[in-house]
């Protein structure tokens, strides 16, 4: 299912690169790379494609899915660590697929082949004594560092099974129940092949009539990113009217109208919905971003403040009332909820978003707060946005240089310099 962080851009290359560049500031790797794709593939449509732009937007695709391919290490490590050997097979196998960098192809490789070979001398392990020689680990199937790739069919089942392993057990176990055509298009539609991914997911659509199927959503989606709004909305009205149950088909629906500017058709959509739905979160962040949108933030500001005095705290609720504070140039109220995102994190032991972290630091900096808490905030966003490390590390300099710290300063300067330069 579609996450509400997506919003679709302007038609322009430039407008999907920037769409890109904050979903990738915001550690949505995947939305990223389907971003900067659909800029580069516009831009390729134009009669004089911009050499320069494209260059860059085939710059930031590596660099998005090497960092998605990091993440997914990341994960699959932590589910190594905890005994989970399958799910984590399954997301190296992932990141082999998206990254290009030597080393951790390699790293990604040997612990791949490792987890099959753990897996398959548990199997033997299990098997009644015969007269076969036992499974010692000298039998090791492969050869540390030559590459072995599972079969084409064998990798598409457990990429298929890893990216539905996200979704809630209902939609899942209802995806992996529609057939070869829907895994090909769901597949097609996460790798940004829309055009492959609509034939596909309208097969798998005929041979799934079902009421309650979820296929419309996913065929509605690539049919988005084919600028094909007509039939992304017909599919989706009708969808409603069988299951009125179904937001992620309320938040499509609100994309197309956002991008005809068609805003009072948003806002009809939902004042619509189940009352059961009414308060929901997400129908909150809906009626606020139509509004927002609509070019009446102070409006979204209400909708946003109202939710949070009658339902308490809600962290995305916070983030889109401290991003229309920002608009507002409220910035001393989004600065203190960025503030107040931090502390609810530290104090249930939950990662920071970078994003949270980078827009609190940037207002602090900006109002003239050059404090080493600040200064901290930008060492730790070095280590984990390395793409943006040279402004990171300039603004250190900075800091260093408030405080009367020359050498310090003058290090730290050097080092965003040659990082700029490389």
């Amino acid at each position: 299912m579609m996450s509400f962080f997506k919003k679709f851009s302007g038609k322009t290359p430039l407008a999907h690169e920037h769409r890109g560049d904050e979903l990738f500031t915001a550690n949505f790797w995947g939305k990223a790379k389907i971003e900067y794709e659909r800029a580069l593939e516009k831009l390729e449509r134009t009669a004089a494609p911009d050499p320069e732009l494209k260059a860059r937007l085939q710059e930031k695709i590596i660099k998005v899915k090497e960092a998605l391919a990091r993440s997914h290490k990341r994960s699959a490590d932590d589910m190594l660590d905890a005994g989970f050997h399958d799910d984590a097979r399954e997301l190296y196998i992932l990141a082999l697929e998206l990254t290009e960098d030597p080393a951790l192809q390699s790293e990604l490789e040997e612990k791949h082949k490792l987890l099959d070979f753990q897996m398959n001398k548990s199997i033997a392990e299990s098997l009644p004594d015969d007269d076969d020689p036992p499974f010692e680990d000298d039998d090791l199937p492969f050869e540390i560092g030559r590459s072995e790739y599972p079969q084409q069919g064998e990798g598409e089942d457990e990429t298929f099974r890893a990216l539905c392993g996200a979704l809630p057990e209902d939609v899942q176990n209802a995806y992996l129940s529609y057939g070869a055509n829907f895994k090909k298009g769901y597949l097609a539609l996460n790798r940004g092949e829309f055009s492959a991914a609509t034939d596909y997911l309208s097969s798998a659509m005929a041979e799934n009539p079902s009421a309650d199927s979820f296929i419309p959503l996913e065929l509605a989606t690539a049919y988005l990113n084919l600028d094909r709004y007509t039939e992304a909305r017909q599919l989706l009205e009708a969808l409603l009217k069988d299951q009125p149950q179904a937001l992620p088909a309320y938040q499509l629906l609100c994309e197309i109208f956002w991008e005809k500017n068609a805003f009072d058709r948003a806002e009809a959509l939902l004042g619509s919905v189940p009352e059961e739905l009414t308060e929901s979160v997400a129908v909150y962040v809906l009626k606020g971003e139509t509004l927002f949108r609509a070019g009446d933030p102070t409006a979204a500001k209400t909708i946003y403040q109202k939710f949070l005095k009658d339902y308490g705290w809600n962290e995305r609720i916070a983030r889109a009332l401290a991003t229309t504070h920002e608009a507002l140039n409220e910035l001393a109220n989004a600065r203190n909820l960025y503030r107040e995102m931090m502390a609810q994190c530290r104090s249930c032991h939950a990662r920071i978003d970078p994003f949270i972290k980078e827009r609190y630091a940037d207002l602090c900096f900006d109002s003239g707060m050059l404090s080493t808490d600040i200064l901290e905030l930008y060492l730790a966003l070095a280590q984990e946005v390395p793409d943006k490390a040279a402004d990171y590390y300039e603004k250190v300099s900075r800091i260093y240089a408030a405080e009367g710290n020359s050498k310090e300063a003058g290090r730290f300067r050097a080092i965003s310099e040659k990082i700029a330069n490389k």
